[in-house]
């Protein structure tokens, strides 16, 4: 019997005051009760709306209704038809904008907790598979897939198990791209990133971390190597920065070296080789999900205030709205409407040898309204006059979006970007030049783990129809 309750069942969560000053996961997770009676609130719906909500077309009301069967494996079986990294969907997919926007219980009331389910049935099979994916025959096709971000980690799974032979190209030395670097402990565990990576190593996929495609090897010298098509899933991982004064002090961050510092390179602990700027005043600049990590991150390293500066409104915040409210429980200082104008620093002329020189000090910042919308809509923000005043601080962090790293197309002929660096592509992923494909960040530049996932799924339909038409 449909369970009809207005509001999807909650999300047990860590309390805000416990959770602030360590790094386990935020989410709890459903239990299987609370996932069953969740499961009831779907009406199956014939034309499934929810479905053409999800860039990667997971067969949502399928999966659901397996959870009501009590068949957990059989629901995971059908998300992982089409999803490569379903625990990592079901914990930072927006599905708010997405597969949940179009639920029909979401018209007088909330919709149903896709999100929350999907994680649960990908980590009740994480928790109690111990059989085996079952390795493909191998077709004799060679591609390289360049980034073990999601995108390349998708193409690469779709390839593989259709019997290619693929091999994931990845610039640092732990496999995940931006679910390893980028996003928190606290917000996806990087136990279930590895877990995803290892099943796709399971179904025949190499996996070489350490090789900058660019520099270590180039894309002609894998064709020159045999492989057949190229990926690039290589993402965005160039910050971009304001260029007000004072960004070249000590202690200014991008977002990207913040958290690779904090997520990969440890420097949470006490004794790091990678330190970073613990305590004392923050200031995150930016108001997207990178921001809201950068922030919460900073105040788990031991920060004693955090600002999220943003020069827009509330109801223009980009961040997911949960990510927002969690940030807000936890004692973040929102100062919205605001936007910096100069980084301030100590600075002594009479001694240059002062330890204190080029520090961050604070941050002069300008008081903004809204105007009238821009090209995209939005209402434009204004500075108000005369409304200048400073914050006190002792790190800033720069969270205002990422380009594409011009370092493939530099050293790629024949490779067309467009003037933000991203690659051009057609509808399937194809690149200007043959046998080239490109998806996720590096094409669109920062967007979101599904939106990317989606890409790497595009690509390898479009890989496997370019390789296949060569055999006839």
């Amino acid at each position: 019997m449909p369970n009809m309750d207005p509001k999807k069942n909650p999300m047990p969560v860590q309390e805000p005051e416990v959770r602030a000053h360590n790094f386990s996961e935020v989410a709890l997770g459903y239990s299987e009760q609370t996932a069953y009676d969740e499961a009831n609130r779907c009406l199956n719906c014939r034309n499934m709306p929810c479905v053409s909500g999800c860039p990667v077309n997971v067969r949502i009301p399928a999966f659901i209704e397996k959870i009501r069967e009590r068949d957990l494996e059989g629901a995971y079986e059908v998300i992982h038809r089409t999803s490569s990294l379903p625990a990592v969907c079901g914990r930072v997919c927006p599905q708010e904008t997405q597969c949940e926007s179009k639920c029909v219980r979401g018209i007088k009331g909330e919709p149903v907790g896709i999100g929350r389910l999907e994680r649960f049935v990908a980590d009740r099979h994480n928790e109690t598979c111990t059989a085996e994916p079952v390795k493909p025959e191998p077709n004799g096709h060679r591609v390289a897939v360049v980034g073990s971000g999601p995108s390349g980690l998708t193409c690469a799974g779709d390839l593989a198990k259709k019997g290619y032979s693929v091999t994931v190209f990845e610039a640092l030395h732990r496999a995940g791209g931006v679910l390893v670097y980028g996003i928190p402990e606290f917000r996806l565990p990087k136990a279930i990133v590895a877990k995803e990576v290892e099943t796709l190593k399971k179904l025949g996929v190499d996996v070489q971390t350490n090789v900058i495609i660019g520099k270590t090897l180039t894309v002609d010298e894998l064709f020159e190597q045999g492989y057949e098509a190229v990926f690039i899933g290589s993402g965005a991982g160039l910050p971009n920065f304001m260029n007000i004064p004072g960004e070249s002090l000590k202690g200014v961050y991008s977002a990207n070296e913040f958290l690779t510092r904090s997520n990969l390179m440890k420097a949470y602990l006490d004794d790091p080789h990678t330190p970073i700027m613990k305590g004392g005043r923050v200031a995150v600049v930016g108001g997207g999900n990178v921001a809201m990590d950068a922030a919460r991150t900073a105040l788990r390293l031991g920060a004693e205030h955090v600002y999220i500066v943003y020069r827009r409104s509330m109801e223009e915040l980009p961040a997911r709205r949960e990510e927002v409210e969690h940030a807000m429980e936890e004692g973040i200082d929102f100062r919205l409407l605001n936007n910096p104008v100069e980084i301030l620093g100590y600075n002594n002329p009479e001694d240059p040898r002062d330890p204190k020189n080029g520090f961050v000090t604070g941050m002069r910042c300008i008081r903004m309204e809204l105007g009238e919308p821009d090209e995209r809509g939005r209402r434009r923000p204004v500075e108000i006059p005369g409304s200048e005043f400073e914050l006190s601080l002792d790190v800033v962090i720069m969270a205002i979006g990422t380009s594409p790293n011009p370092l493939i197309k530099s050293t790629t002929s024949g490779l067309e970007v467009n003037r933000k660096g991203g690659i051009i592509v057609n509808e399937d992923g194809l690149t200007s030049r043959e046998g080239v494909f490109a998806g996720g960040d590096a094409v669109t530049g920062a967007a979101t783990v599904i939106s990317a996932m989606g890409a790497g799924k595009t690509a390898a339909r479009a890989i496997d129809e370019y390789l296949s038409s060569k055999e006839e």
